[in-house]
């Protein structure tokens, strides 16, 4: 210190008390000690006997680093691989980052799109002229081009669309054996109070009739499962595993669901990006499923329909190889349900369709 007490500006060799270290960084002493706790920004000394750190002025470029970079919003555990980096290639992740940021968003946007205009329909419900609704529907499954068994299903009614992805030695089966549990439902008189608990009740009879893991080898075999169902507006949605339920209205083309997939669960973590989780190695992998080793949690929601929408219910064999772009391109050109399913079944051969595919298509239509 000099002789007013101030704090002497540091040389080269000097290290820098906590607080100093602070001020020069822009960082508080509480996120300096997190981020030492943290191993990110670890103090160049730290006194025995006091417990006090002290930093060297060489560690203030990496400390303002992490400091922009947590005002970009990036999570710590991707600021320390950052950080290890040279500055090329973390500049390249920095690219990434804030590309994966700029796709959220632009994610969250069209769900705040989507929710907006489900609650002013919630809003207008009584005041709009009750229009008898229908359903024109169509599905198909397809082997795809490289997988040796078919474990994908799918069914389209006039009130029920499900698809459901099999996986495991009796994957074909259990997918199949999804679907039938629902099937019944096509027959009841529903009333809308009656379509989640109906649609979650069939769904988690499947799920007990699971077949349990393998013994001698631990394998075990089980399913995904998304499926609407309609009493007159009203479309109850359950959804458990990877397959996907999509909606095309005026306003666009929403994804409804949300993958219970680990990469998912990376990609909200910000652990991974979109990009890096198409090609991850556990890409597959599913945190929720039709499975007797995991807990039943299938999401569940009401959805109020619209003359003119077409819902699209598929597996991953088609969202791994078509992107979002070009389904929205095939479900406003069809002429019909039929033609669309076969269109996109068509399209997923042409990209090489590496997995099995299963999609149904449903369009509402009045009178």
């Amino acid at each position: 210190m000099d002789a007013d007490g101030r704090t002497a500006p540091y040389d080269d060799g000097a290290l820098l008390t906590i607080g100093a270290f602070a001020r020069a960084s822009r960082l508080s002493p509480k996120a300096l000690r997190l981020y030492d706790e943290l191993g990110l920004l670890p103090p160049a000394h730290v006194d025995p006997h006091s417990g006090y750190r002290h930093y060297a002025p060489a560690q203030l470029e990496r400390a303002r680093l992490v400091a922009w970079l947590r005002r970009l919003g990036m999570p710590l555990a991707r600021i320390r691989e950052v950080c290890e980096l040279a500055p090329d290639a973390a500049a390249v992740a920095v690219a990434a980052y804030w590309a994966q940021v700029e796709a959220d968003t632009a994610a969250r946007r069209d769900l705040a799109a989507f929710l907006v205009d489900q609650l002013e329909r919630k809003n207008t419900a009584m005041t709009t002229p009750h229009t008898p609704l229908t359903m024109r529907y169509a599905a198909l499954t397809d082997q795809g081009l490289v997988r040796p068994a078919h474990q994908d299903a799918a069914h389209a009614g006039p009130r029920l669309l499900a698809v459901a992805d099999g996986y495991g030695p009796d994957g074909g089966p259990a997918a199949t054996a999804a679907i039938d549990a629902l099937k019944d439902l096509e027959d009841q008189d529903l009333t809308s109070a009656d379509l989640l608990g109906a649609l979650e009740e069939a769904a988690h009879r499947a799920h007990r009739a699971a077949p349990v893991a393998n013994d001698a080898t631990g394998s075990t075999a089980g399913s995904t499962l998304t499926a609407l169902l309609r009493s007159g507006a009203q479309l109850a949605l359950l959804h458990i595993g990877d397959s996907r339920a999509y909606v095309l209205r005026d306003s666009g083309l929403f994804q409804i669901t949300h993958d219970h997939s680990l990469v998912q669960s990376l990609i909200d973590e910000g652990r991974l990006t979109p990009e890096e989780a198409a090609s991850h190695p556990q890409r597959a992998q599913l945190l929720r499923s039709l499975d007797a080793a995991t807990e039943f949690a299938p999401d569940l929601q009401l959805l109020e329909a619209r003359p003119g929408e077409r819902y699209l219910l598929c597996t991953d064999g088609l969202t791994g190889v078509l992107p979002a772009a070009t389904i929205q391109q095939v479900l406003t050109a069809a002429d019909d349900p039929d033609q669309a399913v076969r269109e996109l079944i068509r399209l997923a051969r042409e990209a090489g369709a590496p997995d099995n595919v299963g999609c149904a298509v449903g369009e509402v239509t009045g009178g």
